[in-house]
């Protein structure tokens, strides 16, 4: 019930003015670690959709009045109070979600540097002059915002992966319709709600709540809504390409991943270990970008599967309040049945689980699962084909470098995949071969507000952050001046 008061006094956002829900027309939020309630979400209706692009349209003049420089004041007032309200965001973000609290503090930084970074590029949209072919003409190329942008965020990570839409769309002289998923609703009206406190045109950034049947396809249809920026499954990323068609929106989407992770012979074991154990076991497992297939070169496999295991066993599963918790519970339990189905699969078809497997025997509610490592699985079962998004990795031993890239290309994922190794030559013919959107070396930082994140295959087209992130947020216009004679063109002096 903590969020209850949250919840009334935001909802919906549409045209400046918020409208929340009640227990008559409201969706139950639950809290994933005591499957206590939460509150009521807002449920928005097609007029309200409706009304929140009407809003958006309206408010786009205002925006492009904007110049660049008053944009990126705007941005950085919206990061400083990201910032401000951090331990607020983080405990939603943790209730909501079950993310661990420092994890969720994490996020909201990152949202913050997310944000700050388009600040910057904002005024950074430089368009091109150069002579033409004709003498005394120029060609000019000039960059315009697209007008009414749509953002669908999922649950994992409710505020970064918002922030990387909203950052570049309003940087560009967009206005912004929001749907967030309803299990991090709470931590999307506080983000939201950093964006209006810090002086936006009222309607540049709105946000509706509810039923993907109610909402989705009233986006879709809508012509006045002219780019779509999907993160979710690929499922659900294939419908929004379809119905994308109809109107001809401009589409970037970050669907799912399955991260192969090399480990060769000459790679430093404690650090992988280490590594590995958190970048596994973030956020439970629940990231596009998680490292699952762990492939070992048969050499070092024993050995380094042994510290992995030790590494893995160790960490502390918990209350995502306290900050000391390394996981939460995963954020639904449909999530947590898939995971079970994954691993009781694998085992029947004679995988080993050196560790977890099961859910914690110390909570009586909640759905939590153990951090779990499954060893020597067959190549055809489900978790090997299929994104697990949860606290669940693969163990498979390697002979030579073109047996692992085989494998870890064979799934038609190609979001993230990860190296480890010391010698160059290895890096170098590992990640050229690789294929991937995001490849880290020894590391499992797959993203940072200064470079691209992305994929490609079944795991999306284009990319959310980095230098390049803004234009496709903006069209191109290219102007053709033929100005020899000098002649004025209205017959005046």
């Amino acid at each position: 019930m903590e969020l209850e008061a949250h919840y009334r006094e935001h909802g919906l956002l549409l045209g400046g003015r918020w409208q929340a829900a009640t227990a008559d027309n409201g969706q139950l939020s639950i809290n994933p670690a005591t499957q206590q309630r939460l509150g009521y979400l807002p449920l928005a209706t097609q007029a309200q959709v409706t009304e929140a692009i009407g809003a958006a349209t309206d408010a786009s003049a205002a925006m492009r009045k904007l110049t660049p420089w008053e944009r990126s004041a705007l941005l950085r007032r919206a990061a400083a109070l990201i910032r401000e309200r951090t331990p607020q965001l983080a405990r939603i973000v943790a209730l909501e979600t079950g993310k661990p609290i420092a994890q969720a503090s994490g996020e909201a930084n990152a949202s913050a540097e997310s944000i700050d970074w388009f600040a910057d590029e904002a005024r950074r949209v430089f368009g091109m002059s150069y002579e033409s072919r004709v003498k005394g003409g120029r060609y000019l190329v000039h960059y315009e915002p697209l007008g009414v942008v749509a953002a669908f965020t999922p649950w994992n990570f409710p505020l970064l992966l918002l922030a990387r839409k909203m950052g570049p769309a309003l940087a560009a002289g967009n206005t912004i319709v929001i749907r967030p998923s309803n299990e991090a609703a709470g931590a999307t009206m506080a983000l939201v709600r950093c964006f209006v406190d810090a002086g936006f045109p009222e309607g540049a950034v709105n946000l509706v709540i509810g039923k993907a049947d109610s909402i989705t396809p009233t986006i879709m249809a809508d012509p006045r809504v002219a780019k779509i920026s999907f993160t979710g499954s690929v499922p659900v990323g294939r419908q929004i390409v379809e119905m994308s068609a109809k109107t001809l929106k401009k589409v970037t989407m970050e669907l799912g991943g399955h991260a192969p992770v090399i480990v060769h012979r000459d790679a430093d074991i404690c650090a992988f270990a280490h590594l590995a154990s958190l970048g596994k076991f973030r956020n439970a497992g629940q990231v596009c970008a998680s490292p699952t297939r762990f492939y070992i070169h048969e050499s070092i496999f024993d050995k380094t599967v042994k510290a992995l295991v030790e590494r893995s066993k160790a960490l502390r599963v918990g209350d995502p309040l306290q900050q000391d918790t390394d996981l939460g519970p995963l954020t639904t339990s449909k999530r947590r049945d898939a995971i079970e189905r994954l691993v009781d699969e694998a085992v029947s078809e004679g995988a080993s689980v050196l560790c977890g497997g099961r859910r914690p025997s110390q909570f009586g509610r909640g759905w939590f699962y153990e951090p779990t490592l499954v060893a020597n699985p067959a190549s055809h079962i489900g978790l090997m084909n299929d994104e697990p998004f949860g606290p669940v990795g693969t163990l498979t031993p390697f002979a030579t470098m073109d047996e692992v890239i085989t494998e870890a290309n064979r799934l038609p994922f190609a979001l993230a995949a990860y190296v480890f190794t010391r010698s160059m030559r290895n890096t170098l013919e590992t990640t050229e071969r690789l294929q991937a959107g995001v490849v880290g070396v020894n590391t499992f930082v797959a993203s940072t507000a200064e470079t691209p994140f992305g994929g490609s295959k079944d795991s999306g087209f284009g990319r959310e952050g980095g230098p390049n992130a803004i234009r496709d947020y903006m069209d191109t216009k290219f102007i053709n001046l033929e100005l020899a004679n000098d002649e004025p063109l209205d017959g005046t002096a």
